[in-house]
């Protein structure tokens, strides 16, 4: 049972896509498949979260193959944690398309396309080894690169084009990488790379390719310098696109990070965590100015999502276990903020009855839905770090994290950022709620009225009151970010549970032409 309950975050949503692929000419069909099949995962995410967490990791070794030899699936605090954050998300963007997904694009497939990205955000929090991770982040970036282009506007296609390019520039980089470290130590499974590496005898080459694997996922995760692709594409696609990718594609970029920096490169700390941590400041700094620059409402979300980037990975750089599991506390709050957040965009551009989110476009929300203003009010705050709201507890662990270890400097850079983004969501609220109406309230709600409210409201709904759950009582998830930061930080029960003690030597690619030259380091 376990086993078909580990590989089931896959499964799922795979057999959800195909079922919709085979109801291609029934759009009704295929909205309540992608309904079903997104409730499903939420279910079976959850109770594989809890069985995670109360009964230890979870390991499925495909096809009987045992590690490292097969295709691994692991299910530890942290993949579980991102998986049913992620699948919550899902449900939420496939509510919300409802009354957000027009006829067109649901003709070009978005239902399947959208269940195969799952596919992919999902095999990529499970995955064992690193060649499935690459395998799952083509998965992301091809579903990504349709549902990005779906509409086929001009604007979309130019934004598909730079979307593309730079991912397959992280993706050539993130090949070269997966290739380099598999010839010096003849495996690529995670746990059997965490005993290989330090044995391997040219560390220098080590912390080369480690570095290699920091360019690749910090294109993916949008960190500084390579951030720049983002705000160029996050606007242009529908809303609920705009939601998911903004709250799991570039996460599933820290991820990897976490997983790789915990768990593979461990021995040159020194080197690899510094590169991340300067990048962390600098990737706070410029997202906070970057969305203060902007004049519009779903740019500045998206330069947010570089901003909070950068949060995440000072805490991975710092790395003692407080560190990690404020990463852990700050990905599931930034998660559920940021979907809101563009959700809410979308939400608002519609009640303004304009083409964009421009701020000159906005205003007289409070006259128009003072309920509005309220539910919007919470991932706002959030963002803001308002306390009681989640966003203070995340910036309150990576404060004291930041303190404890003497890293002065990020601890400033960090609120900084967060003095920024202050400033940003109040000048957001004065635009948006406090200002006259650019048109009569009758029209704005008139203009709501024509989609279906409910499938644009009730993700709203839940986003906001999962951000309040987590703010006024933090306990249950801060004893999970806890356990995830543990499992980071002593990574013997991943290794144990994956190869059950029992790591064979595997003849290596640089070690035979070593020997045949007669080289003994």
């Amino acid at each position: 049972m376990n086993h078909w309950l580990t590989a089931a975050p896959i499964l799922v949503p795979l057999t959800t896509a195909a079922l919709c692929m085979l109801a291609w000419n029934y759009p009704v069909v295929q909205r309540v498949l992608s309904l079903a099949g997104s409730v499903t995962l939420v279910v079976l995410a959850g109770i594989l979260a809890a069985t995670t967490l109360n009964d230890g990791i979870q390991v499925v070794q495909m096809g009987a193959w045992a590690a490292p030899f097969g295709i691994t699936l692991v299910a530890d605090p942290l993949s579980a944690l991102m998986i049913v954050i992620a699948s919550i998300m899902g449900l939420c963007c496939a509510v919300y398309a409802l009354g957000d997904i027009d006829p067109v694009r649901e003709r070009g497939g978005f239902h399947p396309i959208f269940q195969v990205l799952m596919v992919g955000v999902c095999g990529a929090f499970i995955t064992g080894d690193l060649f499935n991770l690459y395998v799952w982040f083509e998965v992301m970036l091809i579903s990504s690169f349709v549902l990005l282009s779906l509409g086929g506007t001009k604007v979309q296609i130019d934004a598909a084009v730079k979307y593309v390019a730079i991912n397959l520039v992280a993706t050539a980089c993130l090949l070269l990488a997966v290739a380099l470290l598999y010839g010096i130590t003849g495996t690529l499974n995670m746990a059997d790379l965490s005993q290989r590496l330090p044995q391997v005898a040219n560390q220098g080459l080590v912390s080369a390719i480690a570095v290699l694997f920091i360019i690749a996922f910090g294109m993916k995760a949008a960190l500084f310098p390579f951030f720049f692709w983002l705000p160029a594409a996050y606007h242009t696609p529908a809303v609920a696109v705009q939601a998911i990718f903004a709250g799991l594609l570039t996460k599933v970029g820290v991820y990897s990070l976490l997983r790789v920096f915990t768990l593979i490169f461990i021995g040159d700390t020194g080197w690899t965590h510094s590169i991340l941590l300067w990048m962390a400041g600098i990737t706070m700094i410029v997202g906070a100015l970057g969305s203060l620059a902007a004049r519009d409402l779903t740019r500045a979300w998206s330069w947010q999502v570089v901003a909070h980037i950068g949060s995440m990975v000072m805490g991975l750089a710092i790395a003692t276990p407080l560190a990690l599991a404020a990463t852990a506390f700050y990905l599931v709050h930034d998660i559920v903020v940021k979907t809101n957040l563009f959700l809410s965009a979308g939400l608002v551009r519609r009640l303004s009855g304009g083409e964009d989110t421009a701020f000159a476009r906005l205003g007289g929300l409070f006259k128009a839905a003072p309920w509005l203003c309220v539910l919007l009010f919470i991932p706002l705050a959030s963002l803001a770090g308002f306390p009681p709201l989640s966003g203070f507890w995340g910036k309150l662990l990576l404060v004291k994290a930041g303190l404890e270890t003497q890293h002065y400097a990020m601890v400033a850079a960090l609120l900084v950022s967060g003095l920024l983004t202050i400033w940003l969501v109040g000048r957001v609220w004065a635009e948006m709620v406090w200002k006259a109406p650019v048109q009569p309230p009758a029209a704005l709600l008139a203009s709501m009225a024509r989609g279906r409210a409910y499938a644009l409201m009730l993700p709203l709904v839940l986003l906001s009151l999962i951000t309040f759950g987590i703010g006024v009582n933090p306990d249950r998830l801060l004893s999970v970010a806890a356990q995830v930061g543990a499992s980071l930080h002593d990574t013997s029960a991943y290794v144990e549970a994956v190869l059950g003690g029992k790591a064979e030597p595997v003849p290596t690619l640089v070690g035979e032409l070593q020997h045949q030259a007669g080289d003994r380091p």
